[in-house]
């Protein structure tokens, strides 16, 4: 069995004010892409995960892994005491602002659930996915949502314009921490979320003092309807009104960036 680690994108952000458990309270449109990371499980004894794939490089495969915290909280909510041999293809980059680690866990749950027979509920599910992550709610959905809070109170969006939507991600090779992002974020609240087409993100500022390169990067998504960093960066998305134009944009800047990663998708429907 597999599983898509759906690739997360932030259409919009805004961050409201700190909280006093040091989170932030945020306002956000969560949409995810048709692909990502690759999350298959086989028969094999324990409980053990490889990573292979690009951008395995670096990243650990032991216990601090959030795939493994995942399967092992599932299987403590469950009751099971079973095998699972599981293997991350790991093609998004890594701390990249799309989900990453988040989209790997939410995976993990809905895989594990039906390998090992599990049956929970989404609202189960759900409780599982907030306690490994302010973005695993989000992630384990994988489907359009509004989130406020921590990014964890979730309130689904039918958004029937952005099915199929094209999108261009591209990431220009540099890993951005999310603490490091937040804690550059100059405390001004700037308002409140209406449409995500109007809104903004808010840690754009924060990210591009950390990384200038980010700028750069969104200024290459040329023809794009709407280009915007996603999550506290690195990576920016480019909307497109057709793949005709999204692919010529990706060939634009494969051409000038060569060793920008780039992957050219489109915008999961809501179920």
């Amino acid at each position: 069995m597999r599983e898509t680690a759906y690739a997360k994108v932030n259409l919009a952000l805004h961050v409201r004010g700190r909280l006093p458990d040091g989170y932030h309270r945020i306002e956000t449109v969560f949409a995810f892409c048709e692909d990502g990371d690759v999350l298959s499980v086989a028969e094999g004894e324990g409980l053990g995960l490889e990573v292979t794939g690009p951008f395995a490089t670096g990243l650990s495969a032991g216990e601090d892994n959030l795939v493994l915290r995942a399967a092992r909280t599932l299987a403590a909510q469950a009751g099971v005491d079973k095998d699972a041999r599981l293997r991350l293809d790991k093609r998004l980059p890594v701390a990249s602002g799309i989900g990453g680690g988040s989209a790997d866990a939410a995976a993990a749950l809905r895989l594990l659930d039906g390998w090992w027979n599990v049956g929970a509920d989404e609202d189960t599910l759900l409780a599982l996915a907030a306690g490994l992550g302010a973005d695993v709610p989000a992630c384990l959905l994988s489907r359009p949502a509004r989130g406020e809070g921590r990014g964890d109170a979730l309130q689904p969006l039918a958004a029937p314009e952005l099915a199929g939507l094209p999108v261009l991600l591209v990431n220009p090779g540099l890993p951005l921490a999310t603490a490091s992002v937040f804690g550059a974020w100059d405390g001004v609240d700037r308002g409140p979320l209406g449409g995500w087409a109007d809104g903004r993100n808010d840690l754009e500022p924060a990210a591009i003092g950390l990384a200038p390169v980010i700028a750069d990067v969104l200024d290459a998504l040329t023809g794009a309807r709407l280009a915007r960093m996603s999550g506290s960066g690195a990576t920016c998305f480019g909307l497109y009104a057709s793949e005709e134009e999204r692919d010529a944009a990706a060939a634009s800047i494969k051409a000038a960036h060569p060793d920008w990663w780039t992957l050219a998708t489109r915008l999961r429907r809501a179920a």
